[in-house]
């Protein structure tokens, strides 16, 4: 069985009209990050930040 936490990586359109990505972990969720002028760019760096933490595991 496996305990381990889902990982995944949402959206989110901000107020000023730019994009960013939020990491959402079990039930800790991280702060949106970024500031991408669209929504390609953020998806991307979302999922080379999720790549990334699961390299330090």
């Amino acid at each position: 069985m496996n305990s381990k936490p889902g990982t995944q990586v949402t959206i989110e359109k901000l107020h000023n009209g730019r994009w960013a990505f939020v990491i959402k972990r079990g039930t800790v969720v991280y702060p949106a990050s970024g500031q991408f002028t669209s929504q390609l760019q953020a998806h991307a760096a979302g999922q080379m930040a999720l790549k990334a933490l699961a390299n330090k595991r």
